[in-house]
């Protein structure tokens, strides 16, 4: 096989509509496409008008959709699949005609906001004979990767505890902050402390021990809870804990704790810079920072490639509905203040990290048209 050939260039590409054209489309995904060699965007979607202008002209897409027209979109034959980036509760709204239509629809997390939607974008899957890829980018990473490996390999011994703090300060005229929990650091961020949890102990939490969330006037989002503290229960006496906030200062970091040894991940779910491993093992310590990669286009490369070669991709919609399980019972134990047991999922499929590593170099990315990060300056 030619080298063009393996990195896709020149055979067939994926032909992508955007979805949703806000600060994570337009900052992370849509500026790596073009180096996948498998993908292109054919068209865009978005309630704005002058970011449908601009962007088209940017990135030469002719096909320009607003929401309401999206059915159209669908009938066009001008698209493969989507890149869905919409707000977390308009998911759904979007995924299933996609999926019904036989569109292929690669999702931002959370699959939806509830276990029930995303069951029904995983039946549209099935009844579309489309593919369907939850966007854990971090399956793809290297740094990430290699911790799977090394804590399969045994190096860790028997794993004991998790710990992860997550937080950035949200603007208050972000939209995060005015869309309740379902906006709130709960759903949009307590997904990567959750997937670290299930891939990094290869099973499913039996238990959400404990849930508390607070919120601080001070932060000036509203009646927005801004912090949440969850301890998990897991299979074999084990615990694992996050802490995801809207308020405090920006912290990316987690650690894996066994009976041999430790890896502490700092940063642990970003992008746009190379994660970094600190491991000890036994009285030996080391430290590794892994080569930036981008992330997106990575993920993107895979989904398209599964799509080429007609397979199931590994972060399907049921690694998103395994998530949404956690969430759902984190929200009842925040009602209760009591322990609640978590759904079963029965998930078998784990990351292969073998098959799965994706290594694209970063790639510059232009200013964005009317969106901005969710951060305060």
């Amino acid at each position: 096989m030619s080298i063009a050939s393996a990195l896709g260039l020149g055979g067939r590409k994926i032909r992508y509509a955007i979805v949703g054209l806000g600060d994570i489309a337009q900052e992370a995904l849509m500026p790596g496409v073009a180096h996948t060699g498998n993908s292109e965007i054919t068209a865009l979607v978005s309630g704005d008008p002058e970011k449908l202008a601009k962007l088209g002209k940017t990135y030469g897409v002719k096909h320009l959709y607003g929401y309401d027209d999206f059915a159209a979109l669908l009938a066009s034959g001008e698209i493969d699949a989507i890149y869905l980036a919409t707000p977390n509760w308009r998911h759904a709204e979007f995924a299933v005609p996609a999926l019904e239509a036989g569109i292929h629809v690669l999702s931002e997390k959370p699959l939806d906001v509830s276990s029930a939607k995303a069951r029904e974008i995983i039946a549209a899957a099935a009844r579309g004979k489309a593919q369907l890829m939850t966007a854990y980018r971090l399956h793809f990473e290297p740094a990430t990767l290699d911790a799977i490996r090394r804590i399969r390999a045994g190096e860790l011994g028997d794993l004991i505890a998790f710990t992860s703090c997550f937080a950035q300060m949200v603007d208050p005229a972000n939209h995060r902050a005015s869309n309740g929990i379902e906006a709130g650091p709960l759903f949009d961020m307590a997904p990567y402390p959750i997937n670290a949890i299930r891939y990094l102990f290869g099973a499913e939490p039996l238990e959400v021990v404990s849930a508390a969330a607070t919120r601080h006037p001070e932060a000036g989002l509203g009646d927005l809870d801004d912090t949440f503290a969850v301890t998990l229960r897991m299979p074999g006496n084990r615990l694992a804990q996050f802490t995801v906030s809207y308020y405090a200062n920006q912290v990316d970091s987690l650690t894996i704790a066994g009976t041999k040894g430790s890896i502490h991940m700092d940063p642990a779910y970003g992008f746009g810079q190379g994660l970094v491993h600190r491991r000890r093992i036994g009285d030996k310590e080391s430290h590794e920072t892994f080569k930036a990669t981008d992330q997106f286009g990575g993920e993107l490369q895979y989904f398209s490639d599964c799509i080429l070669h007609d397979r199931s991709p590994e972060p399907d919609g049921e690694e998103g509905l395994g998530d949404l399980l956690v969430i759902e019972a984190i929200v009842e134990a925040l009602r209760t203040k009591a322990p609640v047991t978590v759904a079963p999922l029965g998930r078998t499929r784990r990351i292969d990290p073998d098959h799965q590593e994706q290594t694209l170099r970063p790639v510059s990315v232009p200013t964005p048209v009317n969106a901005s990060s969710p951060t305060r300056d």
